[in-house]
């Protein structure tokens, strides 16, 4: 009801000075990893998990403690060979992950209800229910056949990057070693294509070069579904301040993560554990509460981030005063890596809130930030 009820707080919050409250903004988060937790044996969307008893960061109970609305549910696709069959079993994997996405919000349709475009964002935030977009992370299923992305806008799929953590067929990844000097002439063609189906272009992982290139020949502003600054700590895989202004003034939006604010720690223990959690769908219940004990005895002993939430808000006010509140908005990265101390789970969103309001930000500038400037760029990429 958050759509309703957001304009008459804003009047009498113009009229009483009070503040509307972090549930009456419209809260989206553009790279949600929980499809991950999807195929777990007897783990349940729709059942309330802890950061002490589960490895996941996101259920439906929490997202209504936390005021999130809904978000991407993202479609991730482990890189693999640039070969025929590579293409194939990425394919077949994308496909399904996508299935399991949409059987698993089917199951849960009391609650939330698939979206595909800002005016059904809107229409099931009135009818009280929360939203699911899906996303692509890696274009890297599609091989070299571009009529494969009509199939997944076809799935749903209005947000979709080209490349994640090494070089592919479409583009150079921030953190590989250039091969095609940004995008390959098969990644021009692929902006060309998003920009047909009105697929927004999320640029998260891509080099700079690519960000540069997808940039200048997008004819819709593009998103960074989930990007930290690397004014805040120098890492590739984060956005400079120069590009971030640049994707301002051609009405992008950075959504702010939790990751890369620091060095990675991933010990040979944590590098264990988190390839347990990437593949947990073969991990029985047992199996899976060892893995969360595991992961929680190394969050004592090596986190796997130094930053914590007060450096994490000192970011995102950076980052807001570099690009402007019509030009941020929210992408922790949740379930995929994301999560800081003082930060670890959805529920803990209002803390942003509360942050941003001491900083003098208004309701208006929240409502942008919390979702309407991803409304926006989903809009402009569909017309």
């Amino acid at each position: 009801m958050k759509a309703l009820l957001l304009p008459a707080l804003l009047l009498a919050s113009a009229a009483t000075a009070a503040p509307a409250p972090h549930s009456a903004f419209l809260t989206l988060d553009t790279h949600l990893d929980t499809g991950m937790s999807f195929a777990r044996p007897g783990w349940d969307f729709a059942t309330r998990h802890s950061y002490a008893n589960d490895i996941a960061q996101l259920d439906i109970p929490r997202m209504q403690d936390g005021a999130l609305d809904g978000g991407f549910f993202a479609i991730y696709t482990e890189q693999g060979p640039l070969t025929a069959k590579g293409y194939a079993n990425a394919l077949a994997f994308a496909r399904g992950r996508s299935d399991l996405i949409g059987r698993t919000i089917a199951a849960n349709g009391k609650a939330i209800a698939p979206a595909l475009t800002a005016a059904d964002a809107r229409r099931l935030d009135k009818a009280g229910k929360l939203i699911a977009f899906k996303s692509m992370e890696n274009s890297y299923p599609l091989g070299e056949d571009l009529s494969l992305l009509a199939e997944f806008h076809r799935r749903g799929v209005r947000l979709a990057s080209p490349v994640h953590s090494a070089n592919n067929q479409f583009a150079d990844s921030a953190t590989d070693t250039a091969k095609w000097g940004g995008l390959s002439p098969l990644g021009k063609q692929w902006v060309k294509e998003m920009n047909r189906l009105g697929i927004a272009i999320d640029a998260s992982h891509a080099s700079d070069a690519a960000f540069d290139q997808m940039l200048a020949l997008s004819t819709r502003p593009i998103l960074l579904s989930h990007s930290s600054l690397r004014s805040t700590f120098d890492h590739p895989r984060n956005l400079d301040e120069g590009r971030l202004k640049q994707l301002a003034a051609k009405g992008g939006a950075m959504c702010i993560s939790t990751i890369f604010m620091s060095t990675m720690n991933m010990t040979p223990a944590r590098a264990e554990v988190f390839g347990q959690y990437e593949h947990s769908d073969k991990l029985t219940p047992a199996e899976q509460a060892e893995m969360v004990r595991k992961w929680r005895a190394l969050d004592k002993t090596e986190p796997m981030w130094a930053a914590d939430f007060e450096a994490y808000m000192t970011m995102v006010l950076r980052a807001i005063k570099v690009a402007g509140v019509d030009h941020l908005c929210f992408g922790a990265d949740w379930d995929g890596g994301g999560g800081l101390a003082g930060y670890e789970d959805i529920s803990a969103l209002p803390k942003v809130t509360e942050r941003l309001r001491a900083a003098g930000y208004s309701d208006a500038d929240l409502a942008k930030m919390w979702g309407g400037n991803v409304l926006r760029i989903v809009s402009a990429a569909q017309n």
